[in-house]
């Protein structure tokens, strides 16, 4: 977070007798010639603090699964990496690279190397990829296909996404010391769940097979459950903790505070294709979101 620069005072006492102007004006002996005046300590300046955090950074460098590849945002099954929160060039969506870029800079200044379907494992090499470009700003989303697993019982346990993620910031700072690191939370599954649950057509394409942990059986409200949705929000806010915990030992890196956690994803923020992706408006509100938060005094 920037700083204004601080005046530093340099206070300097001093006391000088004028002792010919004096001599007749006063029985109080002269001082000897010569003799040193007496002066206090001269305080050390305070060096004026500087921020590791820079709001304008000149490159970016996107990491994470089909989300920051915007994945069917724009036709069934495919990415649309141009409709990216993260680094698209579509002003539609005004992504976080065309807000901190500008439009003829985003081509050339931004990457963007997440991929669909990967989960926080594969973070440490992507990282690795995005160091070798030495962006000024590297963007984190990750987590949601670690909750997403057919069952809990294949969610990513919390040691291990630690592990992972404490790895990936490790990974960035080998080669790329001084870069800005963003990290979005992961979605709040549940609610996504909550909000498409009474929609038959949702419910048809959740029946394929989407994030069956949380999706499966959208309208079963029985005990067993809701136990298994419970258990899917409860991993998730782990991973948020992670993220935050681990974010916030690097003084370069700044955790969106829960932002994408706690955003509502309505239906017209989703994906007509499978209702679980954002939309291109989707996408706008998280480039929205981060663009806040790394702008942030």
């Amino acid at each position: 977070m920037p700083y204004g620069r601080r005046r530093i005072r340099t206070a300097v006492v001093g006391a000088v007798l004028a002792v010919a102007a004096l001599a007749g004006c006063t029985d109080s002996p002269a001082p000897r010639t010569g003799a040193a005046a007496s002066t206090g300590p001269t305080p050390t300046p305070t060096p004026t603090p500087v921020s590791p955090w820079d709001d304008s950074p000149a490159s970016v460098a996107a990491v994470g699964d089909s989300v920051t590849r915007a994945f069917d945002a724009c036709s069934l099954l495919a990415d649309c990496p141009e409709a990216s929160w993260a680094t698209g060039t579509d002003p539609a969506v005004n992504s976080l690279a065309l807000r901190l870029l500008g439009p003829g800079r985003v081509a050339g200044n931004s990457w963007n190397l997440a991929r669909s379907g990967a989960r926080v494992a594969a973070l440490p090499e992507q990282m690795g990829r995005a160091a070798a470009r030495r962006p000024e700003l590297v963007t984190v989303m990750i987590g949601a296909n670690d909750a997403c697993r057919p069952t809990p019982a294949g969610m990513t346990p919390v040691a291990e996404f630690r592990r992972s993620f404490e790895a990936s910031l490790a990974r960035l700072r080998k080669d790329a010391p001084k870069a800005r690191v963003y990290v979005a939370s992961v979605p709040d599954l549940r609610r996504l769940w909550d909000t498409g649950r009474a929609n038959p057509l949702v419910r048809r394409v959740w029946e394929l097979g989407v994030c069956g942990a949380m999706l499966a059986d959208p309208e079963d409200l029985g005990a067993a459950a809701e136990r298994r949705r419970t258990a899917v929000r409860d991993r998730v806010v782990a991973y948020n903790e992670v993220l935050a915990e681990v974010c916030a030992r690097d003084e370069r890196c700044r955790y969106d505070g829960g932002a994408v956690f706690g955003f509502r994803f309505d239906e017209s923020l989703l994906s007509t294709w499978d209702w679980f992706h954002p939309s291109r408006e989707g996408q706008a509100r998280l480039a929205e979101l981060a663009y806040r938060r790394i702008t942030e005094k």
